[in-house]
């Protein structure tokens, strides 16, 4: 029985070790399996990158905002297949290997101490046993000895004596490993119970749990194998929506690129070189047209036309050389013209915000100084106030300028407010966001919708209130946030920055650097504090 439970022992003890190799076998899988993901998503940020030129600014034509879109998307795909990596190393094959470590260190301590324990019993039990016959045999040979000299008449008494000294010698020594093998003996023998009847089921059992929990292990990470791939399904979905949306047509942007705005020629009028001949027919024969029934009059046509010939003919002197690039831009044709000076002006006006929002950052700061006079000197943000506004000025300046070239080539006076309240909605409307949390994707055909209507009240003030997002407040950021996400921004912790749209619910705030940069934050990570009565907030329930 207890060799068959010995070899039973063997059996499960070769399981629970083929077990464990298993498990390590599967984490060398997801190993191989994750860098071949690593390796996917460095050759499609190679691939982007090769293929992502460098476009000048007015590219306009769809299919190549297009690309670009795709280029982007497909960066991002990449960007899902390294979380899937991560993921795999971190979630699945590193706790594999911490596990496999740990059932190693179980395994160690169970059966093979007890097993070692036993046999250690077992040699101390036959090591007695086997003295103990060697000094039965030692006492039979000093019986032997004492005997045939006790009978012999020739043996002296001392040889005699001597001779039963050594037997009692003996038989003491066989009767102490005699005594010494029944202690042996009887510790074994409630050893060996012990170990069969006690232990060894108890190790058999934790063998069984071990592997049944191996088992349920293998099914976790198999499971985990498998979510971190459908964790970033509607991400790569988002992507790939992404790229379908980018297949746009590109006739209409071919056309609205080259329009140039000038009608075409007029009819050729009839030149009469007969006038000076002496006519001798009826007023019927060949004359001069008349004009009839609201046909152009012939000297206003070649007046008119004088200026339209050149389409077909002799260009001007500017357009037979490379025309300089004048200021007001009316060495284009009107179209572009108008398009490049709208551009322009939708530029300036980023930029006059971009001085806006400083100059609010700046004042806000300074009330923060004022307020609270260890933040800091009140007074050191004056120059920087003073240049920001300068700014704003000359920008101005520079937008009026050229809105009033706009005007010009539109044929319209006294519509300034319109078209800025049209370029700012055009600014201001954020294209393609999405939440901060999904993927961000610049949706470029935004620019050439049609912009919403304006509410004609909207512009009555003065430029100096088209202030869509100021500032409402400041915040101090409680941690740092890395920002890994397209659309949100990274802040360390304890910087300032400043509120400019309130959290909608989502859990997230809008921000604004000092710099001008801004992005969302996740709300939890903010101490914010809002300005009373702070123009454009707004408190969403």
């Amino acid at each position: 029985l207890s060799w068959h439970t010995k070899d039973q022992f063997e059996n499960l003890d070769k399981h629970s070790q083929w077990g464990i190799d298993f498990l390590e076998r599967y984490a060398k899988f997801v190993k191989e399996r994750l860098e071949i993901e690593q390796t996917y998503a460095k050759q499609l940020r190679s691939l982007v990158k090769k293929y992502c030129p460098k476009r000048p600014k007015d590219d306009e034509f769809t299919s190549c905002l297009s690309f670009y879109s795709i280029l982007n998307e497909l960066n991002d795909y990449a960007g899902q297949r390294e979380v899937v990596a991560e993921e795999m190393g971190h979630k699945v094959y590193g706790e594999l290997m911490r596990y496999s470590q740990d059932l190693k260190a179980e395994r160690k301590h169970e059966g093979r101490k007890a097993q070692q324990y036993l046999d250690q019993c077992w040699k101390h039990m036959d090591n007695s046993k086997k003295k103990f016959e060697r000094e039965c045999k030692e006492a039979e040979k000093s019986q032997l000895i004492y005997e045939r000299l006790d009978n012999d008449i020739n043996a002296t008494k001392s040889e005699v004596e001597k001779a039963k000294s050594q037997l009692y010698l003996r038989q003491h020594m066989a009767e102490e490993s005699k005594n010494e093998y029944a202690a042996q003996l009887q510790n074994f023998n409630s050893e060996q119970w012990k170990h069969f009847n006690v232990a060894i089921p108890q190790i058999f059992k934790n063998l069984q749990d071990m592997d049944e929990r191996r088992t349920v292990k293998l099914g976790e990470m198999y499971r985990s194998f498998a979510e971190v791939e459908r964790r970033v399904i509607p991400i790569i979905s988002k992507c790939l929506e992404g790229m379908v949306t980018a297949a746009k047509n590109d006739s209409g942007i071919v056309v609205e690129s080259f329009k140039s705005g000038f009608e075409p020629p007029g009819d050729f009028p009839f030149e009469d070189f007969s006038q000076n001949i002496q006519r001798t027919g009826s007023d019927g024969t060949i004359g001069t047209p008349k004009t009839e029934g609201g046909k152009p009059d012939p000297k206003h046509a070649v007046s008119r036309t004088k200026n339209k010939l050149w389409l077909f003919g002799k260009k001007p002197k500017w357009s037979l050389k490379l025309a300089p690039t004048l200021e007001d831009l009316s060495h284009l044709p009107p179209e572009q013209r108008r398009k490049k000076l709208q551009q322009r002006i939708d530029e300036l006006n980023k930029e006059l915000q971009k001085e806006m929002d400083q100059r609010d950052a700046l004042n806000k700061m300074k009330d923060v100084y004022e307020k609270n006079p260890q933040m800091g000197d009140p007074g050191s943000l004056q120059p920087k106030i003073s240049e920001t506004i300068c700014n704003m000025e000359k920008l101005r300046s520079e937008i009026h300028k050229n809105e009033s070239w706009l005007a010009e080539v539109e044929g319209k006076h006294g519509s300034r407010s319109e078209r800025r309240s049209s370029a700012d909605v055009n600014h201001h409307a954020p294209h393609g966001r999405e939440s901060p949390e999904g993927s961000y994707t610049d949706d470029h055909s935004q620019e050439h919708r049609s912009p919403p209507q304006p509410d004609p009240h909207e512009f009555d003030d003065e430029f100096d209130d088209d202030d869509p997002l100021p500032a409402i407040g400041h915040c101090k950021a409680l941690y740092s946030f890395d920002g890994s996400n397209e659309g949100t921004l990274v802040m360390k912790e304890n910087e300032v920055l400043y509120v400019i749209e309130e959290d909608k619910g989502d859990g997230w705030t809008r921000v604004r650097k000092q710099g001008g940069e801004e992005g969302y934050v996740p709300t939890s990570y903010v101490e914010i504090t809002l300005e009373k009565n702070s123009k454009g907030a707004v408190t969403y329930i």
